[in-house]
C-alpha cells in the first residue's frame, strides 16, 4: 500500500462517516451501503494489483454511491446544491420530473470501471454491460423478495418502467466515452513523442562558389 492509497482510503472513510451523521433512512441506507462494504473488501484484496490511479477511480465511484445512499438515491438534493452554488435548479432548467442522481452514478460506473480495466473498448463495454445487467437482476430479486416500500426505497425507480434499461445504457455510454477518450489521449501522446526528422542540406565544399 502506497501513501497515496492510504490517503484516498482515509478520505473515503471520512466521507462515509459524514453521511452517517443523523441518517434520514438508516435501514435503507445500510442496505445500500452493504454493497459498498463488499466492494471495499474486494478492493483491499486486489490492492497489490491496482495502482494508485485505479484505486482512485474505484473510490470515486464508491464515493458517489455513498452520497446517493445517504438520500436513498431518490431524494438527493442536488437542486439545492446547484441553486446555492450557481443559482440554478437543474430540475426546473431541464424540466425533470424525477431525481436523476441515479443516472449520474450509473454513467460514472461505466466511466470508472473502464478506467480501472484499461482494456480495448469493445471488451470494456461488454464487461460494463454484463455487470450492469447482473446488478439490475439483483434489484429485481430485491423487488420480488422484500416488502414493496423497502424494495422501492432500494431500487429508486420512481415510477420509471424503463429504469433498468436507462441505467444499463448510461453505464455503457460511460464506458464508450472513457474508451474513446483514452484512445485519443494515447494517440496524442504517441504523436507528441514522434519528432520530425531535421531537414538536411548538402554541405558546400570550401573554396568553391555555389552554382548559380
Amino acid at each position: 500500500m502506497t501513501w497515496g492509497k492510504w490517503w484516498l482510503l482515509g478520505a473515503f472513510g471520512a466521507l462515509v462517516a459524514v453521511t452517517w451523521i443523523n441518517p434520514l433512512w438508516p435501514a435503507e441506507q445500510a442496505l445500500h451501503s452493504s454493497l459498498t462494504a463488499v466492494a471495499i473488501v474486494a478492493l483491499w484484496l486486489l490492492r497489490r494489483r491496482l495502482d494508485t490511479a485505479q484505486w482512485a477511480w474505484a473510490l470515486l465511484f464508491l464515493a458517489l454511491h455513498t452520497i446517493a445512499a445517504r438520500w436513498i438515491y431518490s431524494f438527493v438534493p442536488y437542486d439545492d446544491w446547484t441553486n446555492a452554488l450557481f443559482g440554478v435548479r437543474l430540475s426546473e432548467a431541464f424540466s425533470w420530473d424525477r431525481n436523476h442522481f441515479d443516472r449520474l452514478v450509473h454513467f460514472a460506473y461505466g466511466v470508472c470501471l473502464t478506467a480501472i480495466l484499461r482494456r480495448r473498448w469493445v471488451r470494456s463495454v461488454e464487461i460494463v454491460l454484463a455487470t450492469s445487467a447482473l446488478y439490475e437482476l439483483l434489484e429485481w430479486a430485491i423487488a420480488m423478495t422484500l416488502a414493496p416500500d423497502v424494495a422501492e426505497a432500494y431500487n429508486g425507480q420512481q415510477g420509471d418502467m424503463w429504469d433498468a434499461h436507462a441505467d444499463m445504457a448510461l453505464a455503457a455510454l460511460g464506458a464508450l466515452v472513457t474508451s474513446l477518450a483514452s484512445c485519443a489521449l494515447r494517440r496524442s501522446r504517441a504523436a507528441a513523442t514522434r519528432s520530425p526528422a531535421p531537414a538536411t542540406t548538402p554541405r558546400e565544399r570550401p573554396g568553391r562558389e555555389p552554382a548559380r
